[in-house]
């Protein structure tokens, strides 16, 4: 399947971007993850990685879908997860951009991990096969951003040591790798580790 495809059910209210306050640690995050290339956009033209923060409990601010494209992104980049049901496959979200391939990802570990705040998902082959099978990782068979992927995350939450580490290794994504922390800063402390 090609990259950056949505590969869950997405109910998109477009509206108008999220106040600017909410979302300039973000912003400045993003920003910072592209000027790295661990968010970017590929040869082939398709747009990888992505970033979330908590907004409420069960609610969370993403990326939009193929936005790795812009250098610097701003407020019509983000949008608000407002609802998400992994067994469904399924998320609801509204602002100026329909939700990052990757959400429901994201919704497994805001789900498995009350302490997460921020998520970060990266691309890097070098750290990817570093790490591989070394840190808790999903299956190969397991492909980004679908609810078989989700549930394997939770799976890992449930059944290693992920709460220690941080980080997780996309198994059948490669050069998939997500780091999560209590803020944006901790997901990147975390990610920094590896570089």
């Amino acid at each position: 399947m090609s990259e950056g495809v949505i590969k869950f059910n997405c109910k998109w209210i477009k509206d108008k971007p999220l106040q600017l306050s909410l979302l300039n640690d973000i912003i400045h995050w993003r920003n910072h993850l592209f000027a790295l290339n661990f968010i970017g956009i590929g040869q082939d033209g398709i747009g990888y990685g992505n970033i979330s923060i908590r907004y409420k409990s069960n609610q969370f601010i993403i990326s939009g879908s193929q936005t790795g494209n812009k250098e610097i992104a701003d407020e019509n980049d983000f949008t608000l997860v407002t609802f998400f049901a992994l067994e469904k496959n399924l998320i609801h979200c509204k602002g100026p951009v329909q939700a990052s391939s990757e959400s429901l990802t994201h919704a497994a570990i805001y789900s498995a991990c009350e302490e997460a705040n921020a998520v970060l998902h990266i691309h890097n082959l070098k750290i990817w096969n570093e790490l591989k099978n070394k840190i808790p990782t999903t299956p190969e068979y397991a492909e980004y951003g679908t609810s078989e992927l989700a549930n394997e995350i939770i799976k890992l939450f449930e059944s290693s040591d992920i709460i220690k580490h941080k980080i997780l290794v996309m198994g059948g994504h490669p050069e998939g790798i997500i780091s999560f922390g209590k803020n944006l800063e901790e997901a990147f402390q975390i990610l920094e580790k590896y570089m």
